[in-house]
């Protein structure tokens, strides 16, 4: 069991979390994420690691409130405890590549380039985060993003913030020279739509660009196969060959598609979890 520390609402529907995870904390490395399970019988999910304080032995989580699950996380108090939290899992996010580095995050998944630019800046990089939303009030942790990199980038849809289009038009535009200047290597995690883009607007300048699989990922371990990838024209597993691949040898029509498969179910798990609620007088 892990105790929750602390609660931090980001948005209406994301959530951060600060638990005790101390052997968690400290083998834990960027790109890396964890398996929760919050109740007898619950659901396992994968989630990432957006940050960890080896020293306090402290593990730091955000969480969106989508599905059933989800909400039932968003339920959970400061002092109560999370029944099982496994990890570290996945492949550490390795850069090879020095100098200018930009990390590209959609909605909640900007919360994954915390800990990842950090250690970029403390080894010398220059560092760029560009933080996208629909519109301001979606946009997460800017303040701490903004410590720990060397440019903070915000764009929003409808204008509210920053600047006024997709995370992709800002890319092209640094990319075309703008300041703060061309990217050596484009880190991306967000939804699939926003990573493939990111993708398709790198390629032509054929800027070295990773994306996070995580979206895809169910059990988290290989076991069951829902995360399955072609990279390269071979066969990955998000969970334990990821999650980070070359943006440029992922079949993103299949990732799209299995994207997916489980809305239908997910739908009605929610449902029904309304109806329960309903039921008992929650709701």
């Amino acid at each position: 069991m892990a105790k929750i520390l602390e609660k931090r609402p980001l948005t209406p529907v994301t959530k951060l979390y600060k638990v005790d995870a101390p052997l968690i904390a400290k083998a834990a490395k960027p790109g890396q994420f964890v398996i929760v399970r919050i109740r007898e019988g619950g659901e396992r999910i994968p989630l990432t690691i957006a940050d960890y304080d080896r020293n306090a032995g402290t593990l730091t989580i955000v969480v969106q409130e989508v599905g059933t699950t989800t909400m039932q996380f968003g339920e959970l108090e400061v002092g109560e405890e999370i029944l099982d939290l496994v990890g570290p899992l996945g492949m550490p996010l390795e850069i090879p590549v020095e100098g200018h580095i930009v990390g590209v995050g959609g909605g909640f998944g900007a919360a994954a380039l915390l800990c990842l630019m950090r250690e970029l800046r403390a080894r010398g990089d220059t560092t760029t985060i560009i933080n996208g939303a629909r519109e301001k009030d979606l946009l997460i942790l800017n303040e701490e993003l903004t410590e720990i990199c060397d440019n903070l980038e915000l764009c929003t849809d409808d204008g509210s913030a920053g600047f006024h289009g997709f995370v992709t038009e800002r890319l092209a535009q640094m990319i075309d020279g703008d300041a703060p200047g061309c990217p050596d290597m484009v880190v991306a995690i967000g939804p699939m739509p926003m990573m493939r883009a990111v993708a398709e607007t790198t390629a032509a300048a054929k800027i070295p660009t990773l994306v996070s699989l995580d979206p895809l990922m169910i059990d988290g371990t290989g076991m069951c196969g829902g995360c399955r990838v072609t990279v390269n024209n071979e066969v990955k597993f998000a969970c334990v060959d990821g999650p980070f691949f070359d943006a440029h040898l992922v079949d993103f029509e299949e990732a799209v598609r299995r994207n997916k498969m489980y809305v239908k179910q997910e739908h009605e798990a929610k449902d029904r979890s309304h109806c329960l609620k309903l039921a008992v007088g929650q709701d």
